[in-house]
């Protein structure tokens, strides 16, 4: 069973719990790692939580939210690894996972409902990595990745 790490901060416990909810359904385990409070919380603390436990294999993929999808993504990326993407429409969450083989999706709770959430997240799950070219490029990422 593929397991889902899926964070957030503060602005975004109710789009966890929905689309926590929502993996669930479709029969993913979810590894939820917070915040689970609506007080003031700091998203590079909870997207390097679900960083992390993709990075250490707990997890297969990672969510990670907050008020745009921008700040946290970017505390993602910052794991070595990590190939975090913010998305706020499901074309580029599908694209993400086959040209660029994406493994943590992030989007805003103040810029998309529920809904689109779910249907961003269920393109991202279905797709495949293409790998072949897209393979070459990832590989380039990661070199940069190395040099520190």
């Amino acid at each position: 069973m593929m397991r889902i790490a899926i964070g957030n901060d503060h602005t975004a416990v109710d789009m966890r719990e929905a689309v926590s909810a929502h993996l669930k359904e479709r029969g993913f385990e979810v590894v939820e790692v917070g915040s689970f409070s609506r007080e003031s919380s700091n998203y590079p603390e909870f997207g390097e939580k679900v960083a992390r436990t993709v990075v250490s294999g707990e997890a297969d993929l990672g969510i990670a939210i907050c008020g745009t999808g921008v700040g946290i993504s970017i505390a993602c990326n910052k794991v070595k690894g990590i190939r975090a993407v913010c998305c706020s429409e499901p074309y580029s969450a599908r694209m993400s996972r086959q040209h660029n083989n994406s493994n943590v999706l992030c989007f805003g709770a103040r810029v998309i409902g529920v809904e689109l959430a779910k249907m961003i997240v269920d393109e991202w799950l279905d797709a495949q990595f293409l790998g072949g070219r897209h393979q070459t490029r990832i590989d380039m990422i990661a070199e940069i990745e190395n040099k520190g």
